[in-house]
C-alpha cells in the first residue's frame, strides 16, 4: 500500500542490480532529462551528479570553478546495488522543505526491477508552487508520470 503523500514509479532494466545502481548514480546527468521541467537551473545548463556516500549531495553543477550549484538534497542511504535514499528539493522549496526519494534495485528475470518512491509531499502546503495547482490524486498522477518518464530514460541508458 502506498501512502497518500507519496508516488511510486517502477521499471525493469536489462542489467544486473549493481550496474543499474551505477547507471542511476554515476550517469545521472546522462539519463535525467534536460529542460525546465526536469532541471533546476532556470534555463541554465548544468550537470547533475551524486557525491557517492551517505551525506553526499545530489546537485546540479553550473560552474565547477565558481562553486555555482543547486543542491537537490543529501544522500541518506547508499547501499551499492541495492538501495539509495536521498532528499529532494525543487527550486520552489524554501529552507526546511524537504521530500525524500527512495530507489530500490531488485534482481528479476531479465534484469533489475527499479522501484522509486518519492514521499513527504504531505508536509508541503496545498498551495505550494511545486504542486502546480494540483491536489490529491491529480498531483500524485502528475508526479508519478514525471518519475516514470525519468525511469524510462534510465532504462534506455542502461541498455547502452
Amino acid at each position: 500500500m502506498i501512502a497518500p503523500d507519496q508516488v511510486r514509479a517502477i521499471t525493469t532494466v536489462a542489467v544486473d542490480p549493481e550496474t543499474a545502481f551505477q547507471v542511476f548514480t554515476d550517469e545521472v546527468d546522462l539519463w535525467w532529462k534536460r529542460g525546465p521541467a526536469y532541471r533546476f537551473g532556470r534555463g541554465r545548463d548544468g550537470r547533475l551528479r551524486f557525491e557517492p556516500h551517505v551525506g553526499g549531495r545530489l546537485m546540479e553543477v553550473f560552474d565547477e570553478a565558481g562553486g555555482d550549484v543547486f543542491e537537490v538534497g543529501r544522500v541518506r542511504v547508499w547501499e551499492r546495488g541495492a538501495r539509495l535514499v536521498f532528499e529532494f528539493r525543487a527550486l520552489a522549496f524554501v529552507p526546511g522543505e524537504i521530500t525524500e526519494v527512495e530507489v530500490r534495485f531488485q534482481a528479476v528475470d531479465g534484469g533489475t526491477r527499479v522501484t522509486l518512491e518519492h514521499r513527504g509531499w504531505g508536509a508541503l502546503r496545498a498551495d505550494h508552487p511545486a504542486r502546480h495547482g494540483l491536489e490529491g490524486e491529480a498531483f500524485g498522477s502528475m508526479m508519478g508520470l514525471w518519475w516514470a518518464g525519468l525511469l524510462q530514460s534510465l532504462g534506455q541508458r542502461a541498455r547502452r
